[in-house]
């Protein structure tokens, strides 16, 4: 076996063993962006961007597997790399990706700078790449990497060392490497990129190092930089009068941008949303509703530019980033955008205009606070003084993490994995250094009276529509097909099928090792599969310290219906 290097990571060479083949089929030259924006209508059968379309509603219309034939879903293949040598930060080796599939051919990110291709029919490695990443790299919470995007022969990946990178698509050989974040301030990278127009659209991580988030923008073919944009308003910018106006707190104030956004071609909109003010918890030094933390901003595709905001989280001392997707839908003629906040309220806004539309319980337990219908917010429980323990409801990791809800055209509902777990914060002053976790509290989760559901949520009247219950939290995101099938994966390790009218568990799988991933589904030579990578791990103490100590693994399952 030969091994070419490029830059600073390499493509690993599989010629000389029989069951490898070193290179993939052209397929993704003809992935332009007018496909990308007709992905589901057009090509069903793949899944061709992060959450499968712009809209970010994690939906497929595939439907050879469904209500009565989902019992009988059995492994098609399974994929798995395991891992050598040292790592970079902490890691545990899991997945947090969603597959991405063009033509029978999967494209998959994982830890540590590692991607594949592979055989979407029968999980042959085509090719592998391995970026190096420095062993003393600043990361939060784990060793993760949540996708990839492809385009124009290329396929695009971040690094934990805040690089992003263009592959050869059929060979995996690195074709441009670009530095967007300083690793050195601890900025980092986990975001899966996304796609618009002849751009690759990237955000950084790092905010618990008191970093200045920003989202920024790269010409496909050949990785110049197109436009940054700033979460965070420096002095004289609009904004910046919700900082305070000594001192230099809005430099290092967080809001970065670490999940995937949505995007809307007709108004040419990004929708980004930002993570948590910096220092998490001690508001004191940070005076303001600090824009734009926990926020959803509107953002121009071409320029760069802020157009609208809506701050789900003013003055966040609870550590609720609202990083999470924004699903973009329709209703009465509407455009509207739904957001499901780690404060335990799930959100509908006018999308045109970042209009509140409608604001809703979706957990049990709520005791920080308060949100009324048209979005006032009311405090009630916050780390207030040095020192003194407060105990609030949805803890740090909130009422749903990152992992995605779905929504499903069909149904017209929208589906949510559900965290009820609550935790103590005790605040403590940290003064800043740069590269060192600016951590305002102590946390401690709670490891008894927790559950979790999926839960089916109607958008007419924000009510909930079923539930299905589960003894420990949901926390891995959800799949809606054409099917009327609704998958949902465990901290366990159990992958569920459930029927997304009723709520009934249909089918159940053990794969070994817990659920904190994306899954995504299509079809080869007309057979629908459904692809979840698994492997628990990451910042588990704080959505599920239950689970800390149980197998981690790391592997990527696909089922299909028997031949």
């Amino acid at each position: 076996m030969t091994t070419e290097y490029v830059d600073a990571g390499h493509a690993v060479r599989h010629a000389s063993l029989s069951s490898m083949v070193g290179k993939a089929p052209p397929v993704v030259r003809g992935v332009t962006y007018e496909r990308i924006l007709n992905a589901r209508e057009r090509e069903p059968q793949n899944w061709l961007t992060y959450y499968g379309a712009y809209d970010g509603q994690r939906y497929s219309p595939l439907d050879q597997i469904n209500t009565e034939n989902v019992k009988r879903l059995t492994p098609a293949w399974a994929f798995q790399c395991g891992s050598v040598g040292m790592h970079s930060g902490a890691s545990t080796y899991s997945f947090e990706a969603a597959p991405i599939v063009v033509d029978g051919v999967m494209f998959v990110s994982g830890w540590d700078g590692w991607v594949w291709a592979l055989d979407a029919k029968t999980g042959q490695e085509l090719w592998r790449y391995k970026h190096a990443i420095p062993y003393d790299v600043s990361l939060c919470c784990g060793n993760v990497n949540r996708g990839v995007a492809v385009a124009e022969g290329k396929v695009f990946v971040v690094t934990g060392n805040a690089h992003i990178l263009a592959l050869d698509a059929e060979t995996g050989e690195c074709v441009w490497d670009k530095t967007y974040g300083d690793v050195r301030a601890g900025e980092s990278a986990t975001v899966a990129p996304l796609v618009v127009k002849d751009m690759v659209i990237v955000g950084s991580s790092g905010g618990e190092f008191g970093v200045r988030g920003h989202l920024d923008a790269f010409k496909l073919e050949t990785g110049e930089h197109v436009w940054r944009c700033y979460m965070i308003p420096k002095p004289g910018e609009p904004g910046s009068e919700t900082w305070p106006s000594e001192g230099e707190a809005w430099a290092r104030g967080g809001a970065n941008c670490w999940v995937t956004g949505t995007y809307d071609p007709d108004l040419n909109l990004l929708y980004w949303g930002t993570g948590n003010p910096a220092p998490d918890f001690d508001g004191e030094v940070r005076e303001g509703d600090n824009l734009y933390t926990d926020s959803v901003v509107a953002v121009d595709a071409d320029s760069g530019q802020i157009r609208w905001h809506y701050q789900y989280n003013p003055h966040d001392v609870w550590d609720y980033d609202s990083t999470m997707e924004n699903i973009l839908f329709e209703q009465g003629g509407r455009k509207l955008l739904a957001h499901f906040d780690k404060n335990g309220y799930w959100y509908v806004l006018d999308r045109t205009n970042g209009e509140l539309v409608r604001a809703a319980p979706f957990v049990d337990r709520i005791t920080w606070g308060e949100v009324t219908p048209d979005g006032k917010i009311t405090r009630k429980v916050y780390p207030e003084k040095e020192g003194e323990p407060v105990h609030f409801w949805p803890g740090p990791a909130g009422g749903k993490e990152w992992t995605h809800a779905a929504y499903s055209p069909r149904t017209h509902l929208f589906y949510a994995p559900v965290q009820e777990v609550g935790a103590t914060a005790t605040r403590r002053r940290r003064e800043f250094k740069e590269s060192i976790p600016y951590w305002g509290a102590g946390v401690e989760v709670d490891i008894q009276d927790m559950y979790g559901y999926v839960g089916a949520f109607d958008p007419t009247n924000g009510k909930e529509a079923w539930r299905w219950r589960n003894e420990v939290p949901m926390c891995a995101s959800v799949l809606a097909t054409g099917g009327d099938l609704v998958f949902a994966g465990e901290p366990t390790g159990e992958f569920n099928a459930l029927d997304a009218r009723t709520g009934e568990l249909l089918w159940q799988f053990q794969c070994g090792s817990g659920h904190h991933s994306s899954p995504t589904t299509y079809s080869v030579d007309g057979r629908q599969y459904i692809a979840v990578p698994v492997g628990f791990g990451a910042w588990a103490e704080g959505f599920a310290p239950m689970m800390l100590g149980a197998p981690q693994g790391d592997a990527l399952f696909v089922f299909a219906l028997p031949e």
